[in-house]
């Protein structure tokens, strides 16, 4: 991803997240504005029928409210509705009316099963809707990950995730370092401001970082005025009171740690440590997903590269030694041609016929040495190597070359060698007529468009020559596209990255 794409993805995601913030500020606002007026108007809309209905219909009327209250706010404001909705009903349709007094003995029975009941409503609704908000925000995260979204977005994602669902204040993912200290690598705060990433800092003293360090597994502080490392040093500055943290483990080992911060004095309930550990065990692996997509890159990079340098030396040694020695040889023959009495004509045709055919082995041998590893493309660049492509090729080749400048060696190889194996199947298989390649070299990335107009319907998935370009392109960071449909030609569209970040 580009410094340009990178940074517009950020915006994105402050744009993101102010939206998030004001809309759970909203919420939290309209749950308690319902707490209040929700019990209150049903209760003076049903004033009415007062006599024709008792308490305990009433009580079971303001039931609802108090469902919507705990869907929307949580359990809270839902006890809150049931305290108004129990103070409503007894001022309204309890008699004597205007007063909050219950005389009657099925009133009062049904006033208590009413305040039972819609705790426990209030309750339970209350930890179901954080149940659905804890599956949807593991799926959320999990659909990023499946996607094979980089590591520093999965990162950012369950991190605000986590601070949402908590809630706390800030949250942060930290990673330990073999030198004894963590690096921050992704951050969320609920006021908006950024949290610094990158940052490293040695661990020690009263910190989550040094608890979780020292036994792997899950802990908490609930106070950092004692705290006299860094880390607890700073939590202590930015005004935080209270932290919990879990462990994130990558194929057994500590990798680092998912730490939940507070500003209140009240502590973290505890059930956190539980909440948090479902997304540590998500970012785990997503990040061993990560390592493993990385090695698989850098193993194929590494077997590209082996056999790009094979190619090197196999053509130097042919062009260095075994064509050099077969001129030579070529030259001794026509010496000797020379030194043949006139009248052994047999002789001096034998001799000229094997420097004739001495001659067009070492042609052959030229033609081979330019197949594996081109001279001038190491010499001239891209563009001219790709020009005398199209001037061997069988088949009418357009250009147009828009690469100038010259790009780092394994682009130009791949380009090349992408060309090339076009040109040949468009020679072998396809039964083109012409043959299109397009080349732009941006700031950012190479295009290659190549294009013929033959028969169509090549099958990567058969073990075809595409299933090697498909490798190369992938090994320098790049993508490709092939659109083959029968009767319509070959079309592949390349794109490099020409700084890997």
């Amino acid at each position: 991803m580009t410094v340009r794409e990178r940074q517009g993805v950020t915006g994105l995601g402050r744009l993101v997240g102010a939206s998030l913030r004001n809309r759970s500020a909203t919420r939290r606002w309209a749950a308690w504005v319902l707490a209040v007026a929700g019990p209150a108007l049903v209760g003076f809309g049903l004033l009415p029928f007062r006599a024709s209905i008792g308490l305990a219909a009433i009580l079971f009327s303001l039931l609802l409210p108090v469902v919507a209250v705990g869907v929307v706010g949580g359990m809270q404001p839902a006890l809150t509705a049931v305290v108004v909705g129990f103070l409503t009903a007894a001022f309204l349709f309890a008699p004597p009316y205007g007063s909050v007094r219950i005389n009657r003995k099925g009133d009062l029975i049904a006033a208590i099963a009413f305040v039972v009941v819609g705790a426990v409503v209030g309750i339970l609704v209350d930890r179901l809707s954080r149940l659905a908000d804890k599956q949807a925000a593991l799926r959320r995260l999990a659909t990023l990950a499946a996607r094979a979204a980089p590591p520093d977005e999965v990162f950012a994602a369950v991190t605000e995730e986590v601070g949402r669902l908590l809630p706390a204040d800030i949250t942060r993912m930290l990673r330990y370092e073999s030198d004894g200290t963590v690096t921050s690598v992704a951050g969320w705060n609920r006021s908006g401001a950024p949290v610094p990433l990158g940052d490293r800092a040695h661990f020690g003293g009263k910190s989550l970082s040094t608890f979780v360090s020292q036994t792997g597994r899950p802990a908490r502080v609930d106070g950092y005025a004692d705290a006299s490392d860094p880390v607890g040093a700073a939590a202590r500055e930015q005004g935080f009171h209270s932290s919990v943290g879990t462990p994130i483990f990558v194929e057994g080992r500590l990798w680092g740690i998912m730490a939940a911060s507070l500003a209140s004095d009240r502590p973290f309930s505890r059930c956190t440590e539980a909440r948090l550990a479902d997304f540590t065990d998500l970012v785990a692996t997503a990040i061993a997903n990560a390592e493993s997509r990385a090695e698989l890159a850098a193993s194929r990079a590494r077997v590209v590269a082996a056999a790009d340098q094979t190619r090197r030396r196999i053509e130097r040694d042919l062009h260095d030694g075994t064509q050099q020695r077969l001129v030579s040889i070529g030259l001794e023959l026509r010496a000797a041609e020379t030194m043949v009495p006139p009248e052994l004509t047999e002789l001096r045709a034998q001799l000229s016929g094997a420097a004739r055919g001495l001659a067009d082995v070492v042609e052959n041998l030229q033609e081979i040495s330019r197949g594996i590893h081109p001279a001038i493309l190491s010499k001239g660049g891209l563009g001219p190597a790709i020009k005398t492509l199209a001037r061997r090729s069988a088949v009418p080749v357009q250009l147009d070359l828009r690469a100038g400048q010259r790009l780092p060696e394994r682009i130009e190889v791949a380009a090349y060698y992408i060309v090339s194996e076009a040109l040949t199947n468009a020679v072998k298989h396809a039964r083109a007529s012409v043959v299109h390649v397009d080349i732009k070299a941006h700031n950012h990335f190479v295009r290659l468009s190549i294009r013929d107009d033959g028969i169509g319907g090549a099958d990567p998935t058969k073990g075809s020559g595409l299933i090697g370009l498909r490798d190369r392109v992938e090994t320098v960071g790049g993508r490709m596209e092939i659109a083959s449909a029968p009767g319509t030609g070959t079309s592949l569209l390349v794109t490099i990255p020409i700084n890997l970040s």
